[in-house]
């Protein structure tokens, strides 16, 4: 017993040392948050202080020193982050995460992505390159500060390499696939395979907007769809193919809801901008919440007092105002990527032929590094127009010319947002700012609002001209300033019609009815403060569902279908709300998701028999045409499994009742919160046990909205902040935000605010009282 006894005690006596040692180890990468430092970097003194949500705020002698001080900020609290957004960027992943990323990088690396930021940081002007190289050595001066390097390279068993001043244009390259279909051009592709095996006329039906969803700034108005007849492509007679490809009936996609009301509409006579940014949820958020103060002649008072976002991995405020003007982007989903087709030279496939000869195509050698496995080599074959990408439907291959392959689509323009003054001079940024291009919208404190697309790599197009010949001046960018009712919205659908939309393209809008929904809200109100913004930020009305809902019940009420009743019973009455307790607004969702499959399935069945690999192009869901084929019902082009219309939609019904039924419960059950449940992650979350990795994400919990409504929300997708600003009016003014400013689970920041952001609460844009303070001097 004795033996046993001091067996015990030393026992506990190691688990109590091992869990001090990693207590110890895990606490050593927190961030310094209080006392004195004497380091190399700023002019003079810095203070960082924070309060209880973990808001920084930098008090600066000028905006070289703010950067070194937000860059000593984001190296303490989000190193890790910002070396994914680098690595995932150059295709180097792999060797941090091992065999896991090698195919994302494969992906990635075929655009050398590091290759074209490191000439774009030559062309950089002078003051550019200053601000870039201060912050990069405050990211560093942040990371050696720690005592102990982040616990995710623990975890990894990776040391963290320094910051490079190119990796902040590497940060923007990230922010380039993530807006631009991943460097795919997915979208043009899969378009393409349609039409090398359905007509013209009813491939152009399928991909076309239906006009309405439609809610564009200009009140312009797409063509209504034409169904092609019997004579030009009919289904029956025909082969009929088994399979089809994934529908995408309702998807989300980066994206953003923005917008603004004119000082004629506010309390105060100063303008209000709203903003939701859409895009992967996770812990920490991938937006960092700041103040940055600093002397300035042309602010107010000679304080510039930037309140908002930034992006770790760059200096600049992304989204927020300056005390003057307030902005924020939606994604503008204009046409950022061309292919061109590249003919092999038959006597020298190294070669590919021109109207003048031919010319050699350029090979590179990619050396992917793979943490714990071999390296591998990638092939990449460039032309002048990109890298061979892609095949086309007759096996020519493709290169794929992206703005993104561009040096000069890469500089931190942007932050010249931080001095305009007004409206006017906010614009006049948008062709300056080399980044993925956006919806601008903006406005003043003297009540103007205004909207344009920014980014520097407007394609020009000609007709039979491979790649592009040149690229937008700032002339040309269109632009919508002060409207006569006070109002702008974007919700990444068609802005404008017209030459405006012949020089934007169209990379994918969105269908429109989010942007619509919006609008209709805006005009609903004739006096706006800025809580009023967030009730709009929240509307969960499904709208868009209300004329499936009528399908659904028609069709319901036609048969006696008992397997059908409990889809009688759920949707007996429409709360026409994505709320999380909703089963009819699910039962309704899942009803249209098997409507469009059924319908589009015959035309997705030709593509997938001769290209396998097809999937359904990016946001051309098909709404209109399928709409339209459920009001005509022509034969020509509904499956002839079904005798009529009526019977395909019977089939939807079956087939919604089986799949929601199976779950405990039944379909009284199957609650739209159970399906839109929350698994906002760390990136390395999969890596812990379950017990740990609830420490490090944040709680799993139902989630009201969906995709097409303003409150857009999917499990790991949606609104990566919220806030509405009166330029001049901070203090009336909110920001709320998922995920917290920490990853680390011992932060009093991992997690701050998030639930407030879940449950839909004001909170302030401007830092409460601080908490903490840490003044760096220069050593």
């Amino acid at each position: 017993m004795r033996i046993a006894h001091r067996l015990l005690i030393g026992f506990i006596v190691l688990v109590v040392l091992a869990l001090a040692a990693a207590y110890f180890a895990l606490s050593g990468s927190l961030a310094r948050l209080d006392g004195k430092l004497a380091l190399q970097g700023p002019s003079v003194p810095v203070t960082l202080e924070r309060d209880a949500r973990g808001t920084l705020t930098v008090q600066a002698a000028n905006r070289r020193d703010a950067a070194w001080a937000l860059g000593f900020a984001h190296g303490q609290d989000r190193f890790f982050q910002m070396d994914l957004l680098r690595r995932v960027a150059a295709g180097e992943l792999a060797a941090l995460a091992g065999e896991r990323a090698v195919g994302l990088d494969l992906n990635h690396r075929v655009h050398r992505m590091r290759a074209v930021v490191e000439a774009a940081y030559e062309f950089l002007p002078n003051d550019q390159r200053e601000v870039i190289d201060a912050y990069r050595d405050g990211v560093n001066a942040g990371l050696g500060q720690l005592r102990v390097r982040p616990w995710e390279y623990l975890l990894l068993r990776q040391a963290p390499k320094p910051w490079k001043s190119e990796d902040t244009l590497l940060a923007l390259g990230a922010m380039y696939f993530d807006l631009n279909e991943n460097g795919t051009n997915g979208r043009e592709l899969g378009i393409a395979r349609l039409r090398a095996v359905l007509p013209a006329s009813l491939v152009d039906a399928l991909v076309a907007p239906d006009p309405t969803w439609e809610a564009p700034l200009d009140g312009s108005r797409s063509p209504d769809i034409v169904l092609p007849g019997p004579d030009v492509f009919d289904l029956r007679g025909q082969e009929k193919l088994a399979g089809h490809a994934t529908i995408p009936a309702s998807e989300a996609m980066p994206g953003s809801n923005s917008f603004a009301v004119g000082g004629t509409l506010t309390a105060n006579g100063a303008a209000i901008v709203a903003t939701d940014m859409h895009l992967g949820l996770r812990v920490p958020n991938i937006w960092f919440r700041a103040r940055i103060r600093f002397p300035d002649a042309s602010a107010p008072g000679g304080m510039r007092d930037l309140n908002g976002v930034t992006l770790p991995g760059t200096p600049a405020l992304v989204a927020g105002s300056n005390g003057q003007v307030a902005w924020g982007f939606t994604n503008g989903y204009g046409d950022w990527m061309d292919f061109v087709r590249v003919t092999r030279d038959k006597a020298d496939p190294s070669r590919y032929t021109t109207p003048t000869g031919s010319a050699a195509i350029a090979v590179h050698d990619e050396v992917i590094e793979v943490a714990g496995g071999a390296s591998r080599h990638l092939k990449v074959e460039d032309t002048p127009w990109g890298p061979l990408a892609a095949t086309d439907t007759d096996g020519t291959p493709l290169a794929l010319a992206w703005i993104a392959h561009r040096p000069d689509a890469f500089n931190l323009g942007i932050m010249a947002l931080e001095r305009a003054t007004d409206t006017d001079a906010a614009l006049a940024v948008a062709s300056r700012a080399g980044m993925p291009p956006q919806n601008l919208l903006v406005g003043d404190r003297a009540g103007h609002i205004a909207w344009t697309i920014i980014g520097d790599a407007i394609p020009l197009r000609e007709p039979g001209v491979p790649g592009w010949p040149g690229f937008a001046d700032a002339t040309s960018y269109p632009r919508v300033i002060d409207p006569a009712d006070g109002r702008l919205w974007t919700a990444n659908n068609r802005t404008v019609g017209g030459p405006a939309l012949a020089l934007l393209g169209n990379g994918g809008h969105d269908l429109g009815a989010r942007a619509q929904q919006i609008r209709d809200d805006l005009q609903a109100r004739e006096h706006f403060v800025p809580g009023d913004m967030l009730s709009i930020q929240l509307d969960d009305r499904a709208l868009f569902l209300s004329r499936w809902n009528d399908l659904l019940q028609a069709t319901l009420s036609r048969t006696h279908d008992a397997a059908l009743d409990p889809l009688r019973q759920a949707t007996a009455r429409w709360t026409g709300h994505a709320a999380i307790d909703s089963v009819d607004y699910r039962v309704v969702r899942t009803f249209r998701e098997h409507v469009h499959t059924l319908v589009l399935a015959p035309f997705a069945a030709r593509a997938t028999k001769r290209f396998p690999d097809f999937t359904w192009p990016r946001a051309t869901t098909a709404e209109g045409a399928v709409w339209q084929m459920l009001v005509q019902r022509p034969p020509n082009l509904l499956d002839t499994t079904w005798a009529c219309g009526d019977a395909l939609l019977e089939a939807a019904a079956r087939q919604t009742a089986q799949e929601l039924a199976s779950g405990p419960g039944g379909i009284a059950a199957r609650t739209w919160g159970e399906q839109n449940t929350s698994h906002i992650e760390h990136a390395l979350s999969g890596a812990l046990p379950h017990a740990l990795s609830q420490f490090v994400d944040m709680p799993v919990e139902p989630m009201a909205g969906d995709t097409d409504m303003p409150r857009v929300q999917a499990p790991a997708f949606g609104a990566s902040e919220r806030f509405a600003i009166s330029p001049g009016h901070e203090d009336e003014s909110y920001l709320e935000m998922p995920g917290g400013q920490s990853g680390h689970p011992l932060s009093p920041f991992h997690g701050a605010g998030h639930e407030d952001w879940v449950q839909g609460h004001l909170t302030p844009l401007l830092p409460g009282p601080s908490q903490h303070s840490l003044v760096i001097s220069p050593r």
